[in-house]
């Protein structure tokens, strides 16, 4: 892609290891029946779109889920909702600081205080840092009130930095995503299951 000067990166599944299914099995396990159905990918119960746009809070979140799983504890259902989360491959730091010395780099991710919590309990508060610092500006959902596909939450990231959409590249792993931002303009690049950010780059920028 010629003409790139930003670009906009999702977390889970582009920079962090993420596995849905893992809170999917997890889920099950302390009872929440057809938990496929419950969260995935594609979609999930509007209690997860509430936490990841910072409408509740995590003790909410906790009685919610309760509601679908009577005799999971608090510390169950935190694990499970946490059990996503797997690692940040240290080649993927080293690459984002190789393309934020050519480009304005962002982070926009649907995600919440628990999740959050957690990558920086795994990271460490030093490689968190490092990880966070990394971009000139990072928008995650709950902060921002605004999750992906809404387009307003492009449309802030593009307005608040002053940023041309015709040089701005979006990055996912989420078609739901991707279709948002081309509705509005931004150049896309669809992250798929066999891709990872070290397969991609340089390419797709020369």
């Amino acid at each position: 892609m010629k003409n790139i000067d930003n670009i906009i990166f999702d977390l889970g599944n582009v920079i962090l290891n993420i596995d849905y299914q893992n809170t999917i099995d997890a889920f099950e396990k302390i009872g929440v029946q057809d938990a496929s159905s419950f969260y995935s990918k594609s979609s999930q119960l509007n209690i997860f779109n509430q936490l990841e746009t910072g409408r509740i809070s995590k003790q909410n979140f906790i009685l919610e889920i309760q509601k679908f799983a009577p005799k999971a504890s608090s510390s169950q259902i935190i694990n499970a909702w946490n059990a996503i989360l797997e690692d940040l491959p240290n080649e993927r730091l080293e690459i984002l600081k190789d393309i934020k010395d050519k480009f304005s780099i962002f982070l926009l991710s649907n995600t919440n205080t628990i999740h959050i919590e957690k990558i920086i309990d795994k990271l460490g508060k030093k490689k968190y840092a490092e990880f966070y610092n990394l971009f000139d500006k990072v928008y995650y959902s709950h902060e921002v009130k605004l999750r992906k596909p809404n387009a307003d939450i492009f449309k802030l990231v593009i307005k608040e930095n002053c940023l041309s959409i015709k040089n701005t590249l979006f990055i996912d792993d989420s078609i739901q995503h991707i279709e948002s931002a081309k509705k509005i303009g931004l150049k896309t690049y669809h992250l798929d299951g066999n891709e990872t950010l070290e397969s991609i780059f340089p390419d797709i920028i020369q």
